[in-house]
């Protein structure tokens, strides 16, 4: 039975109701093809022919692109705000373009809005608000808003969807799904499938065309990120919200990137957006539920200068496996292990196992290596992303969806910091972040991962360890005392069965490189000599011990002023009454016990052995013979 116009009412996106809907619309839909392919057909050609132009014909094309894609209406206004963070299908040049779409249309009449209110919410706008603004003082390609005031008193604003918009937007996805699946199949060298994007997309815009989600949405994000110092959510009044009319928390305040506004009412825009990024690394990594659309509009300072989040129609999700899998990647992606990056891209779905790595590593070095003379978290974002699209684009990446949006968050959010300070660095301040949770947090995953970055062939990395506490002090959330409780429950865990004997030969090796420091002569000489593990020596041949790197590292630790010396001893008796512990200090004195018993078994054959070498060059046979017999019932007498 074919789908009525009431199909289009649906919670969700159905393919299979608009498509029965679509093929008893022939004329409908070819007029609309005809509306959409003429001017995108005749672009395209000029593409094509413009391949090899210059670089400002390009731009010129792309502008035209992203004009014609706004008169198209909503429903490519969000493609091209999609296609943006897609560098497996975009070149760079158009996505930069592309990133400019406004999500703005001209407002409908009041006349229809207000009916909407009627219908929605069962009596007329004067009558359930004691005020209401004679136009909407915003129009987005989806609805228009409001400013208006409850009876009880509370400033609100009201958003209300535009007319047919469902429809229409139905009749291009039912358009392009068609084209997308007709590609797929005709091209091989086409890699993305299009037409699974395409429901994805689909289905976000029919979310966010129903406003009880998105007041869902707003109260979710307030329950994870709502009581995080310095961010504040607006409230959503149920009773004045239906699918079509949303009522919130009016909020009064200032965009973040006018920066002389934000000045003069006394608050630091650098802190406020330093702020706004922790806020996004723990949507990213925290909890994995992110605010997908940052934009300069949907952030606000408010008048006692918290951050408020507006409008929480585009949101996403990443999976607890995804987030581990974007921790791992940061960190191999700061220690230059792209090696391991490559890796990382096959597990987050970006690349097939069958790829070529010996190509891909080096691009990806290319891409991630800084100038000399800079740390890659010095770089900008922008321009890392940029060059890394090129690569997506020029080989066989697969961009899975919940990272478009997540670059697209992070980007538009680095824009935002560009406008407030210049200097801003992303990564500067989410590598910190990362560090501490690799130190703080017990997921078996990164547990892995910290074992993965600090060992490597068999030796220990302390300057990785080194390199993490001192991001890590620089995090916010950092806590010297549950940094320690966790490292040490950890090392002292059957989870880390894996690094006991490792870290007991570099306590073992450290305590014979100080103890050979103090012995006295005669006594080092006896014990013989302490062999340096050569790993632990520096570009200018000194041999710094293990136990060298603790004193450094424990210097590190002092910097931090959350934690007085006299919160040590706490934890320290803790530590020292732990079974575990007492097992490892026996396995370290074990160890000790056992080098030095074949040290000193290594001295003394050496010793006779040269004395019997000696015994060769003496001057009588008689003299030799007599020696030579003693040094043999020496040593025989020494059969270890």
């Amino acid at each position: 039975m074919p789908a009525t116009k009431k199909d289009f009412e649906l919670d969700r996106y159905d393919i299979e109701a608009i498509a029965n809907y679509y093929r008893n619309q022939p004329l409908k839909v070819w007029w609309r093809c005809i509306v959409i392919f003429v001017p995108l057909i005749w672009l395209v050609l000029r593409l094509r022919f413009s391949a090899k132009s210059s670089a400002a014909n390009l731009k010129k094309l792309a502008i035209e692109c992203r004009q014609l894609l706004t008169r198209l209406g909503p429903a490519f206004i969000k493609i091209g705000q999609a296609l943006s963070t897609r560098p497996d299908i975009v070149p760079p040049i158009f996505m930069d373009e592309l990133a400019e779409l406004q999500d703005q249309l001209p407002p409908f009449a009041n006349e229809i809005a207000f009916q909407f209110i009627r219908d929605a919410l069962g009596a007329d706008p004067t009558e359930v608000y004691a005020e209401i603004s004679e136009n909407p003082i915003a129009a987005a390609s989806l609805g228009q808003v409001y400013k208006g005031r409850l009876r009880t008193g509370e400033a609100v604003a009201i958003k209300v969807q535009r007319p047919d918009i469902a429809a229409g937007i139905a009749l291009d996805m039912y358009i392009l799904r068609g084209i997308a699946t007709w590609l797929k199949s005709s091209f091989k060298f086409i890699r993305t499938n299009l037409a699974a994007i395409l429901d994805e997309f689909a289905s976000r815009i029919f979310e966010e065309m129903d406003y009880t989600f998105e007041g869902q949405n707003a109260e979710k994000f307030a329950k994870y990120y709502g009581s995080l110092d310095g961010i504040y959510v607006p409230k959503i009044y149920w009773n004045y919200t239906a699918k079509r009319v949303l009522t919130m928390e009016w909020i009064e305040g200032i965009k973040l990137t006018n920066v002389e506004k934000v000045k003069q009412a006394g608050f630091d825009s650098r802190h406020i957006i330093e702020v706004g990024v922790q806020c996004s690394l723990r949507q990213l990594l925290d909890y994995g539920y992110f605010h997908a659309d940052p934009h300069p509009g949907n952030l606000l300072v408010m008048g006692d200068g918290r951050l408020a989040y507006l409008d929480f129609g585009m949101m996403s999700e990443v999976s607890a496996e995804q987030r581990f899998g974007l921790i791992e990647a940061i960190v191999h992606l700061v220690n230059k292990d792209f090696d391991a990056l490559s890796k990382d891209y096959v597990r987050l779905g970006f690349l097939t196992e069958d790829i070529d790595f010996e190509a891909i590593v080096p691009a990806l070095s290319s891409v991630f290596n800084p100038p000399e003379g800079l740390s890659l978290t010095q770089m900008d974002f922008k321009d890392m992303t940029d060059q890394l699209s090129q690569i997506m684009y020029d080989y066989p990446f697969q961009v899975p969806a919940y990272y478009a949006l997540i670059i697209r968050s992070l980007v538009t959010l680095e824009g935002i910091a560009f406008s407030v300070d210049p200097k801003f660095k992303v990564l500067a301040v989410a590598y910190p972040y990362v560090a501490n949770r690799l130190l703080n947090d017990s997921a078996p995953e990164l547990r892995m991962a910290l074992k993965d970055l600090l060992f490597r062939d068999g030796e220990f990395r302390w300057n990785r360890l080194e390199n993490l506490l001192s991001n890590a002090q620089t995090n916010p959330d950092y806590n010297l005392s549950g940094t320690l409780d966790k490292g040490i429950d950890f090392l002292l865990s059957d989870r880390s069965e894996f690094m006991h004997d490792r870290i007991i030969d570099e306590i073992v090796k450290g305590i014979e490189v100080e103890a050979s420091k103090r012995l006295p002569q005669g006594l080092r000489n006896i014990m013989g000599d302490i062999v340096v593990d050569p790993r632990l020596k520096s570009d200018q041949g000194s041999s710094p011990s293990s136990l060298s790197y603790i004193a450094r590292l424990w210097t590190v630790l002092q910097q931090d002023k959350a934690i007085a010396p006299t919160d040590i001893f706490p934890l320290a008796t803790r530590i020292l009454s732990k079974r575990e512990t007492l097992t490892f200090g026996r396995d370290v004195v074990s160890k000790l016990a056992q080098r030095s018993a074949v040290r000193a078994l290594r001295e003394v054959l050496l010793r006779d052995e040269k004395k019997y070498q000696d015994s060769k060059n003496l001057s009588s046979e008689p003299e030799r013979e007599l020696v030579g017999a003693g040094l043999r019932r020496s040593v025989n007498g020494r059969s270890w």
